[in-house]
């Protein structure tokens, strides 16, 4: 098999699928986006060979256009644009889940100051603001007053860049201190781990601690439907549990072991590594299995166009 990996910078990740698709024997090609041009018929990437191309750029816009470009060439490429278009924005993110009628955030976007205020004060106090591209948790708040909102919306409307005047608002959800992070393959789970955290952002890449996760039947169900609301794909689909009625003690809400959960997103050039600490779990061996079964269906479906 030969794969192209579609990288601009190699990471742990990289590494270790790189590690394993040779210790396989198959034939990688690294294609450094920052390097190569595209154009409307062709590109100087070396790619007319290449039975699979794997998009592992960090850089969302890159990402977005070379795959957008290999797959005018009729190169096979995963994930597919459409999938990555949807996940790199959540905006798009939450109306695919919601139209799927997957349970996620309530969620409202505006485009002014003013109206971004009318929503958030609809919310209550705390409730979320996101950029609408972005990863790692950077550059999200969650808002607690409405000077704090007022200061907020006002920073972001003077950035000058026009993601940053698309306000998206979202209700705080009170998770029990941690989220769940699941690696599938066109929706079949890989591993899952929690993410915990004292802070009320739980990213792996904020610091919180990564345990192994069992996932249930409603999380089993839940990952398959996301993952094909966005396009299928080797994915990581983030979950929260949620449901548990308030302890009359404490008053505190959703819960571990709640058996219900709620989708907030899903990402499509998802990181790994953490996941292959945390679990017992061969991740890279995981995905190359997937990447040799949809190279030979590539093949495969080559062949028969051929022949026809």
């Amino acid at each position: 098999m030969q794969i192209g990996i579609l990288y601009s910078r190699i990471r742990k990740d990289e590494k270790l699928l790189l590690g394993e698709l040779r210790e396989r024997g198959h034939e990688v090609t690294k294609i450094d986006v920052r390097k190569e041009r595209f154009g409307l018929e062709s590109t100087t990437a070396d790619v007319a060979d290449l039975d699979l191309v794997v998009d592992r750029c960090l850089s969302t816009s890159r990402s977005l256009y070379a795959t957008e470009f290999l797959d005018s060439y009729g190169v096979p490429v995963v994930n597919a644009p459409e999938t990555g278009d949807v996940c790199a924005d959540k905006a798009k993110n939450s109306l695919a889940l919601a139209e799927a009628d997957i349970p996620t955030p309530a969620t409202e976007v505006a485009f002014t100051k003013e109206t971004a205020m009318e929503a958030i004060e609809e919310f209550g106090y705390p409730c979320v603001l996101k950029p609408v591209v972005g990863s790692w948790g950077r550059l999200m708040a969650k808002i607690d007053t409405r000077s704090a909102a007022e200061a907020i919306l006002e920073h972001k409307e003077t950035l000058g860049h026009y993601e940053h005047k698309v306000f998206y608002i979202q209700e705080f959800v009170d998770k029990p201190g941690r989220d769940i992070r699941v690696l599938a393959v066109d929706g079949e789970p890989v591993a899952a781990m929690t993410r915990s955290s004292d802070h009320w952002l739980t990213n792996a890449a904020k610091g919180g601690e990564a345990q192994p996760f069992e996932l249930d039947d409603r999380a089993l169900e839940l990952v398959e439907r996301a993952s094909a609301a966005v396009g299928g794909g080797m994915l990581g689909v983030d979950l929260m549990e949620v449901g548990v009625e308030p302890e009359a003690d404490t008053g505190e809400t959703g819960g571990a072991g709640s058996g219900e959960y709620t989708v907030h997103e899903v990402n499509h050039t998802v990181e790994f590594k953490a996941l292959n600490t945390a679990t017992d779990v061969d991740v890279p061996a995981k995905v190359v299995d997937w990447l040799e079964a949809k190279a030979a269906a590539a093949a495969g479906d080559d062949a028969a166009e051929a022949h026809t």
